[in-house]
């Protein structure tokens, strides 16, 4: 073999290992449960602590966090050298997982955990919830992942604190205000993935910034409308992402669905709760396409991200109305 032939060998033999590697690491984590009951599978745990009011919700948050580190190829969003770094639709989903830990953590900080506004905070999540928000592309002094699980070792001693009745500083309040709180956050954060979504198609939207509010006044005044569209390069980031976050806010309303039950049962919301699961257990059918397409609304190719959008449209309104719901006495 000739050495222009053994280079363009070694060439194609290194091409094929990185094609391979990075389909390997770019597959997307299962779900973890199928009821939301026991998110905690391989641990030997009691079922009295499963029981524990906060158990489940923590455990999600615990385990959504740990996959996000531990899945096959690990932490991509912060690497630096190919092939990883040439990837960027898992670390899209990456950061949409992270996007809806963080504001669960933060409601574990602010509302969770508290029992009135006055009340102290909880010494674990004080620490834990400010390390979930590092650059998640920062790779060294401190690293993403290296503050990621900190915070993770930080909600375990808040999870073990639960079930200590020596440990009365560590609460978890399953309150319908504290529910509804954190479900109005998660309701902006799915209305904005739905609008850039939508988007992907191109959209000449009108400008509702302060619609309903004759009063309502804005920085600088802000055109009549305008043309929305994604660029072609950042569609799949954009559904990605999007798809990534449904992932993880999943596993979060099936814990909630055992924590607050009562609460739930209480206000008949749960049909409510069960129906938003569904709409997005939907945005994690299998993508049979090689690529994520985008084609127009009523052409001759699918358009995934308006797929994606309507699933998530969907979710939001009837999470809008799972809030009214828990508003009523």
């Amino acid at each position: 073999m000739s050495k222009r032939n053994f280079a363009y060998f070694i060439a194609g033999l290194l091409l094929f290992c990185f094609v391979v590697i990075s389909w390997w690491v770019s597959r997307e984590p299962a779900l973890m449960t199928e009821d939301g009951t026991q998110l905690e599978q391989t641990s030997d745990v009691s079922s009295l602590n499963r029981n524990t009011v906060g158990y489940t919700t923590t455990t999600a948050l615990i385990k959504v966090t740990e996959t996000l580190l531990d899945k096959p190829g690990g932490y991509l969003a912060n690497d630096i050298l190919p092939p990883y770094s040439l990837l960027d639709n898992m670390p899209a989903w990456e950061f949409g997982v992270l996007e809806m830990s963080r504001d669960l953590a933060l409601a574990f900080r602010k509302d969770f955990s508290r029992s009135q506004s006055q009340s102290a905070e909880n010494e674990f999540l004080k620490v834990a919830q400010p390390q979930f928000n590092i650059d998640h592309r920062s790779w060294a002094i401190p690293s993403a992942e290296s503050e990621y699980r900190k915070a993770i070792a930080q909600l375990y001693l808040y999870r073990d604190a639960l079930s200590d009745s020596s440990s009365a500083g560590s609460q978890f309040y399953a309150r319908a205000d504290n529910l509804r709180d954190w479900l109005k956050n998660v309701e902006k954060r799915l209305g904005s993935y739905s609008q850039r979504l939508s988007a992907s198609v191109g959209q000449d939207r009108l400008n509702t910034d302060l619609a309903g509010d004759a009063a309502a006044r804005q920085s600088t005044d802000g055109p009549r409308h305008q043309v929305v569209k994604t660029s072609w390069w950042k569609i799949d980031d954009e559904f990605y992402e999007a798809r990534g976050a449904a992932w993880a806010l999943l596993h979060y309303l099936k814990a909630v669905e055992v924590d607050f039950a009562e609460v739930l049962h209480r206000r008949n919301a749960m049909v409510s709760l069960q129906q938003i699961i569904r709409e997005l257990e939907a945005t994690q059918q299998p993508i049979w396409s090689p690529m994520v397409l985008n084609g127009s609304g009523f052409g001759l190719l699918a358009n995934h991200s308006l797929v994606m959008a309507n699933y998530i449209s969907r979710a939001n309104a009837a999470l809008i109305d799972l809030s009214e719901l828990l508003t009523q006495g």
